[in-house]
């Protein structure tokens, strides 16, 4: 279905239509409760979604949806019912007339409708004529903006399409498709000249030596600086520049925004120069963990895979070790917890901070202690090395009682270092790590990557089942010597290990190896 990124231009409704969408736009007054939402996705960034619109996601009964240049964007709709209208491989194309009334029916059956096109719905794309559909049948309906590529792409690119006093106007057009509107396609190209500032085309990539020559014979000149953005606001774009001339002669790619003007000669690029910008990065942490490490990346550039090899699950006897445990903290003199995993479970079980007394907390690594931070605990002692050496190292002698909260399996040099050291130790497991499975599009999305990402040793086992050596991306970074060590121990090249064993570490060690950090 049509979407700014690679439809044509709609058929404008007649003005009796257009009266109506105005009477009922945004209203609801006449028509009732609010039911269907005419939601843009924005141009690729899913950062780019409005508040609103990610609100009506999550609320939604039935998303329906063409493709998007973002689809993680549908994640954020986790309990609706999905509908694909693209007409992509695998879907059957729906006719403008039978999504109208396919959202008519939708409508009338379900509490909150989203009707997700990318860009903005009234942009060049169908929301006009589906919300004259909604309408004309008494259905109530609500336009919900999106960002649009006339002006975010652009301004991904570094270029600001009005500037100071030498930019003050621009001017967005789209090819026409339909051969009935003759070569030259509805423009007045003359005209859009004239006007002056700056030239934005959308869907203009078949017909830019057209579009040149036009402009240049209406007077523009052959030197006026020009720029081509495909995939604009995604990790993957790329932005070529060139003038008015020269333009023609360069290769573009679809989908492209092309700006025309003195504003596409100014190069304020900051997109394409963050440090990981171009890579493609594999996370392998439970789905719950990784958020931190997705954004991380993704803000500093890199395009992420989310290929989860284990997930977090209750230790075989349910927690209750955990949980008797718990009620006795302050029987133990140190209560050490090895990850963030065992600090929630800990806290879950204790139910309250003051269930420590006297008892002092170890942490290994500072994400271990943040997460005995949000549960009001501050750790009284972190390693400066986060692994069970590093506390060993550092941690006095006996006698005492430590109980140790950690996963199910893990190595035992942390326990038997500190009985070595005088102490009575009492190990309760919070967690256990269960393998994970990957469909074959996260199988080749891991096959395509340049660097995959370990943050523990199950990980790394965990993975190599899932998706096999032969999948692996050239670069394999790990968080620490353990996890490293296990990669090493299965047959893998590790390429990157963090100095510092924390995930912040880990991602200035994969921004050190690019050189760009």
């Amino acid at each position: 279905m049509a979407s700014e990124w690679y439809f044509g231009p709609p058929e404008v409704p007649p003005a009796a239509d257009l009266h109506a969408i105005g009477a009922g736009l945004g209203t609801g007054r006449s028509l009732g409760a609010m039911t269907v939402y005419l939601v843009g996705a924005g141009p690729g960034d899913p950062g780019l979604i409005t508040r609103r619109g990610a609100d009506l996601l999550a609320r939604a009964d039935v998303v329906v949806h063409d493709r998007l240049p973002a689809v993680e964007l549908l994640d954020l709709a986790p309990g609706a019912e999905r509908v694909d209208v693209s007409g992509r491989p695998g879907h059957p194309l729906v006719s403008q007339e039978e999504l109208n009334q396919m959202l008519v029916d939708l409508g009338r059956r379900h509490e909150v409708v989203v009707r997700l096109t990318g860009g903005d719905p009234f942009v060049f794309a169908r929301g006009g004529e589906e919300a004259a559909a909604l309408t004309a049948a008494g259905v109530a309906w609500e336009a919900v903006p999106g960002v649009s590529s006339v002006t975010a792409v652009p301004a991904y690119a570094g270029i600001p399409i009005t500037q100071g006093l030498s930019s003050t106007s621009f001017t967005v057009v789209s090819w026409n498709e339909d051969p009935d509107v003759g070569e030259e396609g509805p423009v007045d190209w003359d005209a859009v000249a004239r006007v002056g500032g700056s030239i934005v085309v959308l869907m203009g990539v078949g017909r830019i030596e057209a579009i040149c020559e036009r402009l240049m014979a209406a007077g523009r000149s052959p030197d006026t600086p020009a720029a081509a953005v495909q995939w604009g606001t995604r990790p993957d774009q790329k932005t070529i520049r060139a003038t008015l001339a020269t333009l023609p002669s360069t290769v573009l790619g679809t989908p492209s925004t092309i700006v025309i003007g003195v504003a596409a000669g100014l190069d304020l690029a900051w997109f394409e120069t963050r440090p990981l910008f171009g890579k493609t990065i594999v996370v392998t942490r439970a789905r719950a963990q990784a958020s931190g490490l997705v954004d991380r990346l993704a803000t500093l550039g890199a395009s992420v895979v989310e290929a989860p090899a284990i997930r977090i699950a209750d230790p075989a006897d349910g927690g209750q070790a955990l949980r008797d445990a718990a009620t006795r903290l302050g029987d133990f003199d140190w209560v050490v917890v090895t990850s963030p995993n065992g600090a929630r479970r800990l806290l879950d079980a204790a139910r309250d901070a003051r269930a420590f007394g006297s008892a002092r907390v170890a942490a290994i690594g500072p994400g271990t202690a943040a997460a005995l931070l949000d549960g009001n605990v501050l750790a009284d002692f972190v390693p400066q090395r986060f692994v069970a050496e590093g506390l060993l190292e550092e941690f006095d002698e006996g006698p005492g009682r430590v109980l140790i909260a950690r996963a199910a399996v893990a190595r035992d040099a942390l326990p038997a270092g500190l009985r070595a050291k005088g102490w009575v130790v009492e190990v309760a497991e919070a967690y256990r790590t269960e393998p994970e499975s990957f469909d074959p599009a996260t199988i080749e999305a891991i096959g395509s990557a340049d660097l995959v990402t370990f943050t523990s040793s199950s990980t790394v086992t965990n993975f190599l089942e899932a998706a096999s050596a032969d999948a692996m991306p050239s670069i394999v970074a790990a968080i620490g010597p353990i996890t490293a060590q296990t990669a090493r121990d299965a047959g893998l090249t590790v390429d990157i290990e963090a100095i510092e064993h924390s995930i912040e570490g880990l991602v200035a060690a994969v921004v050190g190896h690019f050189g760009r950090g």
